[in-house]
């Protein structure tokens, strides 16, 4: 994963255990799964583009019992590998779409909204889309906070944001964390109209969708992810950008995040300090996933 080197840490970077207090399918290729419960009062909410691992119990429990301390760190990633196949958990990268804090009538709450590919009934799906369509209240899960990527100067208040379906949650995250009185343009591409989910944002902030599916399209002429939204930012005229304003966060596919970088700095003039930019996946590159954890179409 590449990501903008000035980063804000956590103030728990440890491992905090919750559970699963629902799910929601918000649209074709969005799931939203609700944590609480265990070690939530340990998270300590950032805002902006807060992410965190997440370890996932395909495996079983007993795997999340048995990670080290540090497992998002050299030596305990090497320790976390040594974790028998079939028994280790899947770790994956996520992003804070909401935390909710604790009231008179309920827990703290971290929402979770994750992009679903495939299906789970005929093993196309992967390890983490798989999980979010089939975990159960009451599951548990790990994650370790890594805080913030999205860091610009103080006072900063023209942004631009520019992402794949990925990186929806960080926008959408930046944006309610922003000053009402915050301007700019977010840009983000995602695979059908219906997955173009709103969210909270400063009126002085605009979201332009740019929508993948091709409904009239024949065959399999989809274009590769993160390309449009790339595009679409290099169509925005110099006025759009505001070089001497912004702070642009550009994130997703590896391709777009530096890409877009690449763009502003060296075509538009934005200093490298004012592109806060994060590769979240490669396209054609899969994280590892256990072999034992791979799942085999269901029996019909």
């Amino acid at each position: 994963m590449v990501r903008h080197q000035r980063l804000v840490k956590p103030e728990n970077p440890g491992l905090v255990h919750l559970t699963v207090l629902r799910r929601e399918q918000l649209s074709p290729h969005w799931m939203r799964v609700t944590l609480g419960g265990g070690e939530i009062d340990r998270f300590a909410p950032m805002g902006y583009d807060q992410w965190f691992r997440l370890f996932l119990p395909l495996g079983g429990t007993e795997g999340l019992d048995r990670l080290p301390a540090r497992a998002n760190q050299l030596i305990g990633y090497l320790r976390y590998l040594r974790i028998p196949d079939g028994v280790r958990p899947v770790m994956r990268n996520y992003t804070v779409r909401a935390f909710r804090p604790a009231s008179t009538t309920s827990g703290a709450e971290l929402d979770v909204d994750l992009v679903l590919h495939g299906s789970p009934a005929d093993g196309s799906a992967g390890p983490a889309s798989r999980w979010a369509q089939t975990c159960a209240v009451g599951e548990s899960v790990v994650v370790i906070d890594e805080g913030l990527g999205f860091n610009p100067a103080a006072g900063t208040e023209r942004v631009l944001l520019v992402g794949d379906e990925t990186a929806l949650p960080a926008v959408a995250g930046i944006c309610a964390s922003l000053p009402a009185s915050a301007t700019g343009l977010a840009i983000v591409e995602v695979p059908t109209a219906e997955d173009a989910l709103e969210f909270t944002r400063p009126d002085g902030v605009a979201v332009r969708w740019v929508v993948r599916e091709d409904p009239g399209a024949a065959g399999p002429t989809q274009p590769v992810p993160g390309t449009l939204a790339l595009a679409e930012l290099r169509t925005l005229t110099d006025a759009e950008v505001d070089a001497g304003e912004v702070h642009a966060f550009v994130a997703g596919e590896q391709a777009l995040a530096t890409g877009g970088r690449r763009h502003l700095v060296n075509e538009r003039g934005v200093a490298k300090e004012r592109v806060s930019f994060t590769g979240y996946w490669r396209l054609g590159a899969a994280s590892p996933t256990p072999k034992a954890q791979v799942a085999a179409p269901a029996a019909g």
